[in-house]
């Protein structure tokens, strides 16, 4: 029987309806697999996290430079000791605000310091307010001391001073690797 193009045509496609899968499998697979690569990208299990840097803004202030402060200073000592401050604010000339804030970057936990500075009308020290302690009296007026003893090694009785040491050559180290 002789076939014509017509017959091999309905042939071809009713073929193509009965099969199961419709698509070929390599285009399931891609489509599958990109699927996969795409929600992969919305999870991020807690095994691996990010690295989260710690921010600090702010005067960082400590124990030390508050209880340098004394009354009746100038402004210029307290900008010396303390630092430029935060806030200035030009309603309230005499007072100056220092504001620390520390956020840890692993734990999120945020750490904030405020330390209020106030001046008389001649522009002198008259009160401090915030949350680091003021110095005693005695830490005030006890001059500090930041001496520290360093040995630098025997020296010589008779004040001649030590011959230098002598390097071994390449040679010489090899030589006493081995034992000579």
């Amino acid at each position: 029987m002789a076939e014509f193009g017509y017959d091999i045509t309905l042939r071809l496609t009713m073929r193509r309806r009965i099969s199961l899968f419709p698509m070929p499998i390599s285009r399931i697979l891609a489509s599958g697999l990109a699927i996969l690569c795409l929600s992969a990208c919305s999870y991020v299990p807690r095994i691996v996290t990010e690295y989260r840097i710690d921010v600090q803004q702010g005067n960082v202030l400590n124990q030390e430079m508050v209880s340098q402060l004394k009354p009746g200073q100038t402004r210029e000592q307290v900008r010396f000791i303390l630092g430029t401050p935060m806030l200035t604010d030009m309603f309230h000339a005499n007072r100056w605000d220092y504001v620390y804030r520390l956020q840890d970057g692993r734990t999120n936990a945020v750490e904030t310091r405020r330390l209020t500075v106030f001046f008389n009308q001649e522009g002198r020290l008259e009160k401090v307010l915030g949350d680091v302690e003021v110095g005693t009296a005695s830490e005030l007026t006890a001059p500090v001391a930041k001496v520290q003893m360093v040995d630098l090694g025997s020296a010589p009785a008779d004040g001649k001073p030590l011959p230098p040491i002598e390097e071994k050559g390449f040679f010489g180290r090899m030589l006493e690797k081995i034992g000579f």
